[in-house]
Order: C-alpha cells, then sequence, then structure tokens
C-alpha cells in the first residue's frame, strides 16, 4: 500500500492562540513545557510541545487499520516544534480538566523494549493507565505497551511567525471517544459543542493551567 504524504483527515485550517488571543509564535514556545488545545473538535484534545530538538526527518507509519502514512516532522525555526491528538489510542486515555493519566515527559522514564528489556528514555509521552510509551520525535510512535497504533499527529503550518493546525496524520478514534465519554464531555463542554467543528482559531494552554492533578508514574 502506497504511504501518503497528506493528512489523512483534512480539517479547518485553525489559527491557534495564547490565552490572550495572541497568535502562537514557535520562537516563544519554551522546550519541554507541555500544552493543550482542542482540535478538530471542542472537545478532542490535542498536546503541543516543543522537543527542544531538530526532527526534520519524514517518518512512515501504520495505522491499527493497515494505512500507511508520513508524518512529515517538526515545524518551526528549529523544526523542533509538535502536535499529536491527547486521545491515547489504547482504551482513549485523555487530559481533562480534573485529572491527565497521559503526558509529555521530559525527564527519562522506564519501559520495557521490544526484547523485553528494560530501556530508559527521556522527551515521551507515556499513558499511565496501561503503560503505553510514545515517541513524539518520530512521530507518536508506539515505543511500548498496549497501544495498538501511534497517536493521531497533528498536521502544523507555521507561516509568518504563526501557527496553524490543517489536519491529521493517522488513526483517529474519536467516534469511540464520543460514544464513551459522551456524557462526561458535554458536562465539561455543553452538549451542544462536544462534536463541534473547530474553526477559526484555538487556544493553546499551558498542561497545568488545564487539568487539576497530572498523574506521574
Amino acid at each position: 500500500m502506497p504511504t501518503s504524504t497528506e493528512p489523512l483527515s483534512p480539517f479547518a485550517r485553525v489559527l491557534l492562540v495564547d490565552e490572550d488571543g495572541r497568535p502562537v509564535d514557535c520562537k516563544a514556545l519554551p522546550a519541554g513545557q507541555e500544552y493543550v488545545f482542542f482540535y478538530p473538535y471542542a472537545s478532542t484534545p490535542c498536546f503541543l510541545l516543543n522537543l527542544g530538538q531538530p526532527v526534520s526527518n519524514p517518518v512512515s507509519l501504520t495505522t491499527q487499520d493497515g494505512q500507511s502514512y508520513q508524518w512529515q516532522g517538526g515545524v518551526g525555526p528549529q523544526h523542533s516544534v509538535v502536535a499529536f491528538s491527547a486521545i491515547c489510542s489504547h482504551k482513549l486515555t485523555h487530559p481533562s480538566a480534573t485529572v491527565s493519566f497521559i503526558g509529555f515527559r521530559e525527564e527519562a522514564v522506564g519501559y520495557l523494549n521490544d526484547n523485553g528489556e528494560i530501556t530508559r528514555r527521556d522527551r515521551v509521552i507515556q499513558c499511565c493507565s496501561e503503560q503505553s510509551i510514545y515517541d513524539p520525535a518520530q512521530g507518536a510512535k508506539v515505543l511500548s505497551g498496549p497501544a495498538p497504533q501511534p497517536l493521531a499527529a497533528i498536521a502544523l503550518r507555521d507561516e509568518e511567525d504563526r501557527l496553524y493546525a490543517t489536519g491529521i496524520y493517522g488513526g483517529t478514534l474519536f467516534k469511540q471517544f464520543f460514544e464513551r465519554f459522551g456524557f462526561r464531555l458535554a458536562l465539561e463542554f455543553g452538549e451542544a459543542h462536544v462534536q463541534e467543528r473547530v474553526v477559526d482559531s484555538a487556544v493553546v494552554t499551558p498542561i497545568e493551567r488545564y487539568t487539576r492533578r497530572r498523574i506521574q508514574c
């Protein structure tokens, strides 16, 4: 099957803005800070990260159903800014306003590699629900754990000191997400907004200002 270099799921071109409504500038994003924004729906969370190192090489990946795609790497002056859906591909664990069991770990964490050996890596995305580990420098491919596919990647464009989300690479899990968490999402976002498409702009917030409790494991 040929590998697609275009987003597998095109969505609206959305400007990322800070909490004061100013356009996000890649040069102003501190390395290692975990941010959250909502895209392509008003209730579907995403991570925005400056990894602090270039990630400019395209990576070929495959969804759980066998569809191949090519993640294009980071954007910004250092090609270090990346974004991914914050919905774990195993059990749909995700950050909420109350608690987050999934997040970016700048410090090294331990996990079992493919050979069953304990490995330590920094700058990974870790899900504490079932210990899935993703590598954001490689398109959020799975390094360890039961996750069946990479995190869906947000297609980013950096233009004239402005950052845009333009679509999604990889396998999306939004239908399952809405079915499983619809009641709670309606309480948090309002029933009319749970599946509302994001248009125009999306607010980028430091994770510690969005969720009250971040679980480390």
